[in-house]
């Protein structure tokens, strides 16, 4: 390895793109250089802030007397370092950078993402333990922040010791194999059966921002998950028209719930209620409050949603309950959506707080001591709804299978019945685009009347 200590660095420049004429350009990347001997050398990240951390730490590496390299230019220590940075360890850093950021069902999809590839981005090290013994660690300790740690066994200690010792060099990353091997990972379930499209389109998305992280923290010269022309798995965020339910059986399927859960059944008749009258998200009815609920004696009423409870396990979440109170899915903290509903919701909302009441701090849908209903517990209850409510060949097919096709069935309704989309869209917490996009498949009938409005507009 060639070194000097002649080192000199220049100002970080920014780069921009133009975004057209009479626009201002967009700095898009910060460069870092520096000249080491005669050599120039040059390094661009997206922020200027690790654009100034690295420029910081070539400086006092300099200051400090250390030789560069002529090669890479970067100080020895940093070469070091980065051969030294294993995928487990970057991983690892991963979790913990981002742990406090993210809300408790993303934190779940990050480390269980990151469970399926690290096991992969392993050298034929002696003394593999057992895929289920890795996996589990990878969940319940690795991938954890170190406060949250429980304090590990021996047979804990021994596969994070093993994941330490057999983890790739993160420089391994840039031959396109092991890339490929994680990709192939992450396309299959834990049993070998290929994995839903949604499903992998997450996971990789989660695989290629820690990649990104590994190049803004300039121990990748670029992502080599590019280099890889892994088959396209094609993805449909539309919905089933098949399991979109019509009024009466929707009315139907709230009436059997009734009869389901001995007594749970009954309690969350007017949650099920709220997801179909009001398109609520399952986690929005969970966090329904009678503050949030404004329900005259007669006509229409509104709901003004603020919080939801999305569950998770506990092992993510920041109360260390299965539910975290958030704000509203894509929105921020504070905002607020408001939701007209039908006067048939009024009355089945009023007459739920007359007989159950609210919680201490005022959430309509609770068990006795005052939680949320458990997941397992509402799947429960709907799967004995629909047998009760269905024929045995229904209950078979794909209609109504989820609670959550309650609010398919409400917002399909909503567009097949002519309210405009923008106001669909707003009622139901969407975007346009994405509104149009999911039920484009459910909007039925329109032709006919579509027909008459263009020839109205023609005069003819």
């Amino acid at each position: 390895m060639n070194t000097s200590y002649r080192v000199r660095f220049w100002e970080i420049r920014s780069n921009t793109r133009s975004e057209g004429p009479g626009k201002k350009p967009r700095i898009v990347s910060h460069t870092v250089r520096w000249t080491v001997g005669n050599r120039e050398k040059s390094s661009t990240f997206k922020t200027k802030g690790l654009a100034e951390n690295f420029l910081s730490s070539l400086r006092q590496a300099a200051k400090n007397g250390e030789a560069f390299d002529l090669g890479s230019g970067l100080p020895l220590s940093m070469i070091e370092a980065k051969e030294g940075r294993t995928w487990y360890s970057l991983a690892v850093a991963y979790v913990q950078a981002w742990w406090p950021h993210a809300a408790a069902k993303s934190r779940e999809g990050i480390t269980d993402s990151l469970a399926y590839v690290t096991p992969i981005l392993v050298n034929d090290h002696p003394g593999r333990p057992d895929d289920e013994d890795i996996r589990r660690v990878l969940l319940e300790y690795s991938f954890v922040p170190e406060e949250r740690r429980p304090v590990p066994s021996e047979k804990v200690l021994r596969v994070v010791r093993w994941l330490e010792a057999a983890s790739l060099p993160l420089t391994a990353m840039e031959e396109p194999k092991h890339t490929r091997a994680a990709l192939e990972a992450l396309s299959l379930r834990l049993d070998g059966k290929a994995a839903a499209a949604s499903t992998y389109r997450r996971k990789r998305a989660v695989f290629h921002r820690v990649l990104e992280y590994a190049v803004e923290l300039g121990e990748l010269s670029a992502n080599p998950i590019h280099k890889v022309k892994f088959r396209k798995t094609k993805t449909s965020d539309e919905v089933d028209r098949r399991s979109v339910v019509n009024p009466a059986q929707a009315r139907r399927l709230l009436t059997a719930v009734t009869y389901a859960g001995r007594t749970r059944g009954v309690m969350m008749a007017a949650m099920f209620a709220c997801m179909y009258f009001g398109a609520l998200r399952p986690a929005e009815a969970a966090g329904l409050r009678e503050a949030n609920c404004h329900l005259p004696e007669t006509g229409w009423g509104m709901l003004t949603l603020e919080k939801s409870r999305p569950e998770s396990n506990k092992r993510y979440t920041d109360s260390g309950e299965a539910n975290d109170e958030r704000g509203l899915k894509h929105r921020h903290e504070k905002e607020t959506r408001h939701v007209p509903i039908p006067p048939e919701l009024v009355a089945i909302l009023r007459a739920h707080i007359e007989e159950y009441g609210v919680a201490e701090d005022g959430r309509l849908f609770r068990t006795r001591n005052g939680k949320s209903f458990p997941g397992s517990t509402v799947s429960m209850v709907w799967k004995q709804a629909r047998a009760f409510a269905f024929p045995p060949e229904v209950v078979t097919s794909p209609l109504a299978r989820r609670p959550y096709d309650l609010r398919h069935a409400a917002v399909s309704l909503w567009l097949n019945a002519g309210v405009h989309a923008p106001e669909v869209a707003q009622r139901a917490g969407h975007g346009v685009d994405v509104l149009l996009r999911v039920y484009a498949k459910c909007i039925d009938g329109q032709h006919e009347t579509a027909n008459k409005r263009i020839l109205a507009a023609l005069g003819t």
